[in-house]
């Protein structure tokens, strides 16, 4: 006899989370991958198409219905925040098709705690992107990521499709569509080796684009060997020296990949763009590594993971039910468990996931603590820390060289941003109207 709906909720595993004090909430983020690895596109950059074999799912694995309402129920459980975000991604999670995703925003509506909110956004390169499509995420409120690496040459370099056919008109026409229907679309752009020289072509290229609010810039650093082996694990003695020979992507013997960006290369792009993008489209254009830099500069959080001084608030669920650390760590010595055993949220704040969140902090060079741009970097990503500083300790963020010069430059503008934004100087008197009392 098939057990009632009833029977099978009361089977699900339960969520464990203690009370907290008043003012205190649990949040936490998931990217969600519906398709796993499988997408429409042969990005040669793609840090994930090499996931199916690498964790054994069968081609064309699908998260099933069982699996979709299993982790919309936890997500929403576990949190007790006013507002739940959902973020799908991949591969490319529209292959999964409209079907699933109006069964996404009918669970959600099910499983929805009174007076929260449920937000969406959908990572994507926006080929199957048709009037349907768009039309849906309208109606639902969907925020859309739609990559694009700027211009048609290079985007076309790296972002073919499965038969090697160019990609930018059907991404172009994509935002066209988005923007006719006003729903809101940032850009992200990988800044691979080439990306990073070409920067006021690129940045440019992307500004042109109608309708987009945001740029997302993502620098490429992937280590030879990270289809095998995941980011952290490297030897400290296979660690180059910071400026060695073997830090450049064009080295023979180089510790990453030969399309990952050039640290110094990637200082430049971001200066770069930083500097039209002040003079420009500061106020108007939002940038992720940008606004942070401000932010942080100002004493605020952090905007971005990255720029923190802790992470494990980000995981990846892939489309078995299993749960990973984080999105660049989905590797078997990163799994933290699977949904259908243990609840999300408790997996989510489980000691194990603590203790990788901690660890960015704890495991930062001396080196990086005694830097001036401490406060801006944090040790950047931890996947990316694969040098060693000049004195020889191990764990140095490969993007050093890059970020030190950028943080620099933006030291160098904060007076005058300052100024735009009627923020005082740090030591300053604060102006009055005369009245003392």
């Amino acid at each position: 006899m098939a057990r009632t709906r009833a029977a099978v909720m009361n089977a699900q595993p339960r969520c464990n989370l203690p009370p907290l004090p008043p003012g205190r909430q649990y949040r936490f983020h998931v990217m969600v991958k519906p398709a796993g690895a499988l997408c429409n596109l042969d990005c040669p950059y793609c840090f994930y198409l090499h996931k199916s074999e690498l964790l054994g799912h069968p081609r064309n694995a699908r998260l099933s219905d069982a699996l979709l309402e299993t982790h919309i129920r936890q997500y929403i459980e576990a949190q007790t925040g006013d507002e739940v975000v959902f973020s799908w991604q991949g591969g490319e999670p529209t292959v999964m098709g409209l079907d699933f995703f109006r069964r996404v925003v009918e669970l959600q509506a099910r499983h929805r705690k009174p007076g929260q909110r449920i937000e969406n956004d959908l990572q994507t390169n926006g080929l199957l992107l048709d009037d349907e499509w768009v039309a849906f995420l309208k109606a639902h409120g969907f925020v859309v990521g739609l990559s694009l690496d700027g211009t048609r040459e290079l985007h076309d370099r790296y972002r073919p499709t499965k038969g090697g056919e160019p990609t930018f008109d059907r991404v172009i026409a994509a935002a066209g569509r988005l923007a006719a229907a006003e729903v809101p679309f940032a850009l992200l752009c990988v800044v691979n080796r080439d990306v990073a020289r070409a920067p006021l072509d690129v940045y440019r290229a992307l500004r042109a684009v109608p309708g987009t609010f945001r740029i997302q810039f993502t620098p490429c650093v992937e280590t030879r060997d990270f289809k095998l082996r995941a980011p952290g694990l490297q030897r400290d003695a296979a660690m180059p020296p910071l400026g060695t020979p073997r830090t450049r992507p064009e080295h023979p013997l180089s510790i990453v990949t030969e399309w990952s960006v050039d640290a110094r290369d990637y200082g430049d792009f971001l200066t770069t763009v930083w500097r039209e993008w002040l003079a420009h489209d500061f106020g108007r254009l939002h940038i992720n590594v940008f606004e942070t830099a401000v932010a942080q500069s100002l004493g605020l959080p952090a905007q971005m993971c990255t720029s923190g001084p802790v992470c494990g608030k980000a995981m990846a669920l892939e489309q078995d039910g299993e749960l990973y650390a984080c999105d660049h760590f989905v590797y078997p010595e990163f799994r933290l468990g699977n949904i259908r055993e243990l609840h999300e949220g408790d997996l989510a704040f489980s000691q194990r996931q603590t203790d990788f969140g901690l660890a960015k902090h704890d495991s930062l060079p001396g080196f990086c603590r005694r830097c001036p741009h401490l406060n801006l970097c944090w040790g950047e990503c931890p996947k990316n820390r694969l040098l060693r500083t000049p004195d020889g300790e191990a764990g140095l963020n490969y993007l050093c060289e890059g970020l030190q010069a950028f943080y620099a430059q933006v030291a160098q503008d904060m007076p005058e941003i300052r100024r735009r934004l009627g923020v005082p100087t740090p030591g300053t008197p604060t102006p009055t109207n005369g009245d003392t009392r």
